[in-house]
């Protein structure tokens, strides 16, 4: 599970939350990442949710079709 460390931001990186859970009393977001399957667990990964751990929770952009 992705947790931050140290270090300031440097640039951004877009990537689709698609779903939650909690392991071990841990909540996390389950999120999709574009760099192929290799990466992560088969190009997605968990960070801690609650905690705006890398800025996840307050850089959020959604959109809406108009149909």
């Amino acid at each position: 599970m992705a947790q931050h460390t140290a270090g300031q931001m440097l640039g951004g990186h877009a990537v689709k939350m698609i779903g939650w859970g909690t392991e071990n009393g841990t909540p996390y977001w389950i999120c999709a990442n574009s760099w192929n399957s290799d990466w992560g667990e088969n190009g997605f990964f968990r960070i801690i949710r609650g905690l705006n751990e890398c800025g996840i929770e307050s850089g959020v952009v959604a959109g809406e079709p108009k149909l």
